[in-house]
């Protein structure tokens, strides 16, 4: 019985100890998923404002009407009115 009582004095700080190696471990992975979790956060939220401008972009395209929007490809496109002058920025600013 002596030794029984005994092996259970040793017994228990070692498992104390496994107990608080495992929440440590355990805590040191919810760290890592944390930093994760934040990293695709900040990931979702710049995705996020650049739908969003292009969004806006898109609806004020849609508010000037159909013109505008012809206008505005060809534009991009080179093409320009008659007898207008196109200036172009070649600073790069």
């Amino acid at each position: 019985m002596n030794h029984r009582k005994h092996l259970a004095q040793r017994l228990v700080p070692v498992g104390v100890l496994l107990l608080f190696c495992s929440l440590f471990f355990s805590l040191i992975q919810c760290q890592i998923t944390i930093s994760s979790k934040r990293q695709e956060l900040a990931e979702a939220k710049e995705q996020l404002s650049a739908q969003q401008a292009k969004n806006e972009e898109l609806s004020r395209s849609l508010d000037d009407g159909e013109d505008a929007i012809i206008e505005r490809i060809a534009r991009e496109e080179g093409y320009a009115k008659p007898n207008e002058r196109i200036w172009v920025d070649l600073s790069g600013k």
